[in-house]
C-alpha cells in the first residue's frame, strides 16, 4: 500500500489536515503525495518537504490512483467534469469528504466504473486523532483496505451506511466545533474563578483529553464515568445541576439537531 500514490485535490483546511497527517506518518513516501489548489501560493511548505503542489487537477488525476477529493460541496461537481475523462478502471480509487452529496451523484457524473467511497473525516487528521467515517460502492475488499489505510494513518476509521453520512458530519466533523466551543467556554470560566487563561487551557485541555480517553479504554457509557465524581451534597451535582437547569444538554442536542436538518436541506 505504500507504493499508492494519492493525489488531494482542493487542499484547504480539511485536505490540508489531512496532509500533515500523512507526513506525520514517517513510513510513507512523501513523493507519493500530490495536492492541488486553484492558488498555490500558500503550499510552499508543503513543497519544501518533498510533496508535489499543483494547481492542474487531471495531471494530478493521471499521476495517482487514489483520488481524494477535498472541495466544497457545490464545486464537487465541476472539478468531476474536470477530472472524469482521466479516471481509469481497475487504476484509480476515488473518494470524496464533501458534505451531502451522494454516491449516486457521483457516479452520474464520472460515468465511469471505478469505486467510489465518500469519507468524513474532521480536521484532528491534522494530528493523526482523526475519526473517519466512511461508505462505499463498487468497491472489493481490497479497495476497502486501500482506504482505510490511509485514514488510518491519520486517525481511526470506521464503515457506516451511506444514509447516516450526513449524521457523522455533523457529530464527527461540526463536533469538533462544539467540543472546542465546550473547551473555550471551561476555560472562561477558570479565568472567571481565578487561573490565568495559559493555566486554565492546560487544565481544560488535559481533562477533556483524559475525559475521552477514559470512555475509550474502559467501554462504558459516560453517566458511568460522571457517577464516580458526583458525591453527595457535592461540588460535581451542585454544578452539573445548574448547568441543565440552564439547557446544557437540551441546548447541545437541538444544536446538532439544527445542524444534520441544515444539510439535509
Amino acid at each position: 500500500m505504500k507504493k499508492n500514490k494519492i493525489s488531494i485535490i482542493g487542499c484547504g483546511n480539511l485536505g490540508l489536515s489531512i496532509v500533515k497527517g500523512l507526513l506525520e506518518e514517517k513510513e510513507f513516501p512523501v513523493k507519493n503525495i500530490i495536492v492541488t489548489k486553484r492558488n498555490t501560493s500558500g503550499l510552499g511548505f508543503l513543497k519544501d518537504q518533498g510533496i508535489t503542489v499543483t494547481s492542474d487537477n487531471a495531471k494530478a488525476v493521471e499521476q495517482t490512483d487514489i483520488i481524494l477529493i477535498a472541495v466544497k460541496p457545490y464545486d464537487l461537481s465541476s472539478v468531476l467534469e474536470e477530472i472524469k475523462g482521466k479516471l481509469i478502471p481497475g487504476k484509480h480509487i476515488l473518494i470524496s469528504v464533501a458534505t451531502g452529496v451522494t454516491i449516486q451523484e457521483i457516479k452520474k457524473i464520472i460515468k465511469t466504473k471505478i469505486p467510489v467511497f465518500r469519507g468524513m473525516p474532521n480536521t484532528a487528521a491534522d494530528v493523526k486523532e482523526s475519526i473517519t467515517c466512511i461508505c462505499y460502492e463498487g468497491a472489493s475488499q481490497a479497495d476497502v483496505e486501500v482506504v482505510k489505510y490511509f485514514f488510518d494513518m491519520v486517525g481511526t476509521t470506521i464503515t457506516i451506511k451511506e444514509q447516516l453520512m450526513e449524521a457523522a458530519t455533523v457529530i464527527g466533523a461540526c463536533g469538533i466545533a462544539f467540543v472546542l466551543r465546550f473547551m473555550r467556554a471551561m476555560v472562561q470560566g477558570g479565568i472567571q474563578i481565578g487561573f490565568d487563561s495559559e493555566t486554565a487551557s492546560i487544565i481544560v485541555n488535559q481533562t477533556v483529553k483524559g475525559a475521552a480517553q477514559l470512555l475509550i479504554e474502559r467501554k462504558q457509557h459516560a453517566e458511568f464515568e460522571i457517577d464516580k465524581v458526583t458525591t453527595p451534597k457535592g461540588c460535581t451535582i451542585v454544578g452539573l445541576n445548574e448547568m441543565e437547569h440552564n439547557g446544557f444538554s437540551s441546548s447541545l442536542i437541538k444544536g446538532i439537531v439544527s445542524s444534520y436538518a441544515k444539510i439535509e436541506k
